[in-house]
């Protein structure tokens, strides 16, 4: 597994992260003992950085990192976690007084004196602008609460403004073949400055698997299900915001410029985390099977693999062209998503 200075943090990270929101909540129910089968299989199988937020199950994602990390230090996992959603998403309540008390629970969590990473979780801009927002983290990285902050956001335009801060580490943003703005500006400003980029929901909640049809259906406690149009968050979370029935038709698009030999997830997170300027990507994982088919998507970004192949994969790497994926991407974003995606994010 490739490994990657993240950022301003200095800390190397695995190409492929672990996304843990589906440890928590809002992706049906997954047991103690599954959580720990994939956190288990993931590291296994290279993953060095897990992400994840203070409101993932109201603190269970955190909690089962924490066990899990208690038992196997030896991995030197960096653990990405997030803050700010314990409260309404109103500026006066990314207060310093809160930013602790948010950092004390999720280190009490994580069972760790010092969080690695603590991202403000895609706060109202206002809060992205703010000089006292930085005092505050800049605060809790003197005293040892924190060693590095970063930011997560919904669009480009937050992005852009917290990139120009000294202070922040990293930036979390949607990116996908479904996703495609960030690579205008946000990337190359990030990689000049030096901030890593943390690419998450980078199979548009599973739109990119390749699995669903128009008759695809899903939990009722699914963000898939509740929260298609907006109805508890950013719609932008919930399958990149694009329209079901079109990501579908454009999802099949994609996986007919696949060679048979390789997934369609494996193409779509190897072509997120070869673009320049992104650090880690982090897909989510419900099943043992998924985390360990993220992970070797790894294998499609080995500057040797060319003409290799890799039987116990599944698929020959030599056989796919990430640039000639790339075009394709452009083509079926630019005809199908482009005007109802790139203006919102």
């Amino acid at each position: 597994m490739q490994q990657r200075i993240l950022g301003r943090t200095g800390r190397n990270v695995s190409a492929i992260g672990l996304g843990t929101w589906q440890l928590g909540a809002d992706w049906g129910d997954v047991s103690e003992e599954d959580a720990r089968a994939i956190l288990t299989a993931s590291v296994d199988a290279g993953v060095t950085l897990f992400d994840t937020a203070d409101v993932y199950g109201d603190g269970r994602s955190e909690k089962l990192i924490g066990g899990f990390l208690a038992e196997r230090a030896e991995a030197g996992v960096f653990v990405a976690t997030k803050m700010g959603r314990r409260e309404a998403q109103l500026p006066e309540n990314y207060a310093a007084e809160n930013f602790r008390l948010w950092t004390d629970r999720s280190r009490a969590n994580l069972g760790v004196d010092t969080l690695d990473l603590v991202q403000l979780h895609c706060p109202p801009s206002e809060v992205i602008e703010a000089d006292a927002t930085y005092d505050a983290l800049d605060a809790l990285v003197a005293d040892g609460s924190i060693a590095a902050y970063g930011v997560s956001v919904e669009t480009c335009a937050q992005a852009l403004s917290a990139i120009a801060r000294p202070g922040v580490a990293s930036i979390q943003i949607i990116l996908n073949p479904f996703r495609l703005k960030p690579l205008d500006e946000v990337l190359p400003a990030a990689e000049a400055a030096g901030v890593g980029i943390l690419a998450r929901v980078p199979l548009a909640s599973g739109l990119l698997s390749g699995r669903y049809t128009a008759d695809t259906t899903f939990a009722a406690d699914d963000h898939r299900s509740y929260n298609r149009h907006g109805e508890a968050f950013d719609r932008g979370e919930t399958f990149s915001g694009v329209d079901f029935e079109v990501g579908i038709e454009a999802a099949r698009e994609l996986a007919a410029a696949v060679p048979e030999e390789v997934s369609l997830p494996a193409a779509s997170l190897a072509w997120v985390a070869s673009r320049p300027g992104v650090t880690t990507v982090i897909p989510g994982a419900r099943t043992v099977a998924q985390a360990v088919s993220n992970a070797d998507a790894a294998a499609l970004l080995d500057a040797d693999a060319e003409d290799r192949p890799f039987e116990d994969l599944g698929f020959d790497v030599g056989g796919f062209d990430v640039e000639a994926f790339a075009d394709v991407v452009r083509d079926v974003y630019d005809r199908r998503l482009r005007a109802d995606i790139h203006p919102l994010w």
